[in-house]
């Protein structure tokens, strides 16, 4: 016999999936070829950012794509999947500006080249770090077209887009109001801005009408920005304040006199009524300013100081001035009163400044045109997500898009292609910097200082990485591609804008469909995130448990579409699940021994009833994990796995086919090999894409060194499917279970017998249990049985009820009475203290008012759990009471 299946070595993953993976990765099994004639399936992966390595989430997002990618390989698919990373702008330059402050230099006294070299040396650590963790999760992406987002090629396909969709007039410059980080001091798109709510004030304000002494007030949640006011603004149907549209205020401080204007985007109910308009620095200001002709004043310096429109609190930080202007205001007796009002604060999601809406002159795209394809595909069935509920979402964005502001105030990026005569002002755009301008012959011709948003790059994934805009083989075999892998909060950031992408520039859809899968949260139920550092490194997990317990506790962990809450702990569950496959496996194949069965098939002739129900339940799981794999539901697939590994195959089928192979004949005894190596061979492909090292090490040696990587991916014989039979198994099943139930209840010692009387009320289940006692004795541990209409329960027994059936283990002798009594009672008082702890924090109307509404359902769920158990006390300790 083969040294490897031999009884008692223990399975080692470092050891095994270092090996495997070599294998694979040196037999070309993971690459993809234009030239076949198989029908493609393509992923390209979500390139993660280089800010920094990769954790759990990313391990979960990847497990998923090589989960789908494995099983269209074993399916004959000529599979793609891409790998690649992202320079992720402004992401990584905050961090390497980090590093430089703490060096005590500033990026701008290094120098745009040799910041930009310094960062390339992060950039290049980290993407060569992610690389090695993809490898060690077991990711079998096709290594040798690894991609990165400034990468010479995606380099130009960017150029490429910006030069065509600039010639299609889609591409201008022009003043508007952006999220400004005064931090970063650049421009931020919408989605990168997070909303949280704050507590804060509302301030009202008098503001005195010209040549009166009247005054009308205003209630607002910035008085700073008070500075920059060109108006007051009233609803046209609002008859209190009719009679002052076209007169003008003073404005209190800078005493500025400014018109009053009806707009009917005015809220009647809140504050006053009457509003401020500041059109530098707010979005609903620049439209009212725009419908009225109203001057722009921007009283703010990039820093998030005030300038000198900002008159005396020039040079203040803003939220000084705001401070110091209030108190003027009080002084002055211009301050009304002053209001606690809970704001809803836009912040920077990398830095977590609080942004200002700002007037900034910058590059935009026009995204009307390009979105109306993109909804027509979701409301057509072509894009299809799952969960099908963020259609909903992605529509909502999508038919409410604003242009999208792409130049950023950075140095890392993708350089706009805009280049300025010195002399004549002249804007050329070119893929190259221009010898001469073409207006007037000057040389003295600068490329514009900005770069463009990262997800300029990033939403032409799909086919920059196949060599776009050049006709390659790559592109006409993979492209479009088949699903995209990907989280919800990058919904409008990346996936909304591929699509419009691929139809823009391919004329079809870049994928069919976008898996969301949940958001990884750390057992504290926060996410996790490289910016908060609580991620946890996926090699600490490959280290501890191995790459197949890091991917199925990640998988069974994550009910589709909601978030998983992951610990240490968390991977015990795939850890005990591959040593159960494990140690299965090695029962089976000592027990095949050398013999050379043929595991395709099964004695039809000679099966028995136990037999039959095996493959039966067989083939109704592998109907069962297509199904979840159609419809996206790989969490499900995992768990129909799950449960008839572990519980099917492992603790009923190896169990019952014992005698037969310990004591039977020798027929007997080939036939429970041979379905049994059958079964455990369908169960390796079964479970291939899921655990891929420990299901190829047993496959390899089960089928005496073929390789599982190729499939074939197993199909059901529905001719073994008998819900009859697989109802009288599960019944039998059942007064096992409970069996087991009363021993551990009543803390029977696992080495000792019982007798069990069984009062059957069924007719036909009696008939089951007396047929197939042989099958179940050992199972339940059963000395004597007696199974009757009129069986009356014993002294001294404890008993459980199943449908039709009472059953009762008298326990007079196998147990200690006085022993379990104490036993008992000092778990109950520990029970009940904590069930009394539970309850009164539960009670707290602090913790209920502030605590996250999963902690507090989790802590409702273990109360729950608590109550229960003491109520199975309170019968367990009456009953021993009794005696």
């Amino acid at each position: 016999m083969d040294e490897k299946r031999k009884k008692g070595k223990p399975y080692n993953p470092g050891e095994n999936e270092d090996r495997w993976y070599k294998t694979w990765t040196e037999s070309g099994y993971f690459k993809g070829n234009p030239d076949s004639d198989k029908d493609p399936f393509t992923i390209v992966i979500p390139p993660p950012n280089v800010t920094d390595v990769l954790h759990l989430g990313h391990a979960l997002n990847n497990t998923i794509q090589d989960i789908l990618i494995r099983r269209k390989r074993m399916f004959g698919y000529e599979a793609e999947w891409l790998p690649g990373s992202d320079h992720a702008g402004i992401a990584t330059q905050v961090i390497v500006q980090k590093q430089l402050s703490k060096e005590g230099i500033t990026r701008r006294e290094m120098g745009r080249d040799k910041f930009v070299e310094r960062v390339w040396t992060w950039a290049n650590r980290n993407k060569d770090l992610i690389l090695n963790q993809l490898q060690k999760i077991g990711s079998s992406c096709d290594w040798d077209r690894t991609r990165f987002t400034l990468d010479e090629s995606l380099s130009g396909a960017v150029t490429e887009v910006f030069l065509r969709l600039y010639e299609k007039g889609l591409i201008y410059k022009g003043h508007r109001i952006v999220n400004w980080c005064p931090t970063d001091q650049t421009s931020i798109s919408d989605d990168e801005v997070e909303h949280k709510e704050v507590d804060s004030h509302l301030w009202y304000i008098r503001y005195k009408l010209k040549g009166s002494d009247d005054y009308l007030t205003v209630a607002t949640t910035r008085p700073e920005t008070m500075l920059g006011d060109t108006a007051l603004a009233v609803n046209p149907t609002d008859t209190r304040f009719k009679k002052y549209v076209g007169k003008t205020v003073i404005l209190p401080i800078l005493e500025r006199e400014i018109p009053i204007v009806a707009d009917s985007f005015v809220d009647i109910e809140f504050g006053t009524g009457v509003v401020k308009v500041t059109p530098a620095h707010d979005p609903n200001d620049f439209d009212i300013g725009r419908r009225h002709d109203l001057e722009q004043i921007n009283i703010m310096n990039l820093d998030g100081t005030l300038n000198e429109n900002a008159g005396k609190y020039k040079g203040l930080d803003r939220f000084e001035g705001r401070k110091q202007l209030v108190r003027d205001l009080e002084a002055k007796k211009y301050l009304v009163k002053t209001e606690k009002y809970k704001l809803s604060v836009g912040t920077h999601d990398r830095c977590h400044t609080i942004v200002e809406p700002m007037l900034s002159e910058q590059w935009f795209v026009k995204m009307e045109t390009l979105a109306k394809p993109a909804i027509e595909a979701v409301k057509s069935g072509k894009l299809r997500f799952h969960p099908e509920h963020w259609s909903k979402t992605y529509l909502h964005w999508m038919e409410n898009i604003r242009d999208w502001c792409i130049s950023r105030q950075l140095w890392w990026g993708h350089r706009i292609p805009i280049y300025y005569c010195q002399e004549c002002s002249e804007v050329i755009a070119s893929a190259e910097k221009p010898e001469k301008c073409p207006k007037c012959s000057s040389t003295d011709i600068l490329q514009d200082e900005d770069v463009l948003d990262t997800w300029f790059s990033s939403w032409l994934w799909p086919f920059s990485v196949f060599g776009w805009p050049e006709q390659t083989d790559m592109l006409k075999k993979f492209y479009p591609t088949d699903v995209l892998v990907t989280a919800s909060d990058i919904i409008f950031l990346w996936v909304a804008r591929m699509v419009m992408a691929g139809y823009e520039f391919m004329g079809d859809l870049p994928f069919a469909d976008v898996y969301i899968h949940g958001t990884v949260r750390d057992a504290e139920g926060i996410k996790m995130s490289k910016s908060l550092g609580n991620g946890i490194n996926p090699l600490l997990i490959v280290d501890q448990f191995g790459a197949d317990a890091l991917r199925i506790s990640l998988i069974l962990a994550t009910p589709d579409g909601q978030d998983p809450w992951i610990g240490q702990n968390s991977f015990e569950l795939g850890r005990n699940f591959n040593n159960k496959i494990w140690n299965a496996s090695r029962f089976v194949m000592m027990n095949l021994g050398d013999d050379q069965l043929d595991l395709d098939t099964v004695p039809k002739d000679k099966l028995i009833l136990i037999d039959h129900w095996i493959l039966s339940r067989l083939g109704k799981t592998i109907n069962a994990v297509n199904r979840n794999f159609d419809d996206f539901k790989l969490n499900n697939a995992a768990k129909d796995l799950y449960d008839f590994v572990w519980k099917d195959f492992c603790d009923w089928y190896i169990e019952l086919i014992k005698p037969r192979l310990y004591d039977g004949t020798d027929e007997e005894k080939q036939t429970a090999r041979q379905v049994a190596g059958y079964v455990l061979k369908r169960i390796m492909l079964l479970m291939h894409p899921f655990v891929p090292f420990i299901t190829e090490e047993i496959y390899n040696q089960l089928t005496h060194n073929e390789t599982i990587t190729k499939g074939p991916w197993p199909e059901s014989d529905d001719s073994f499917e008998n819900d009859e039979l697989e109802d009288r198994l599960a019944r039998i099943q059942l007064v096992v279970t409970t069996i087991r139930n009363i021993r551990a209840e009543m803390n029977v010692p696992p080495g000792k017998r019982a007798d069990v009387l069984i009062k059957v009320e069924d007719e036909e289940l009696g008939k089951i249990l007396t047929d197939y006692f042989d099958y179940y004795k050992g199972l339940a541990k059963i000395e004597n049985i007696t199974i009757a209409a009129e069986v009356k329960k014993p002294p001294m027994s404890a008993s459980g009820v199943i449908p039709g059936a009472e059953i009762f283990i008298p326990l007079e002798g196998l147990i200690n009475v006085d022993g379990e009594r104490q036993r008992l009672s000092k778990e109950l008082g520990n029970l009940k203290n904590q069930l009394e702890k539970l309850s009164r924090k539960l009670a707290n109307a602090d913790y209920l008012a502030n605590a996250p509404k999963d902690v507090i359902e989790r802590d409702r769920n273990k109360k729950a759990d608590f109550e229960n158990r003491v109520e199975k006390l309170n019968q367990n300790l009456e009953q021993l009471m009794n005696w």
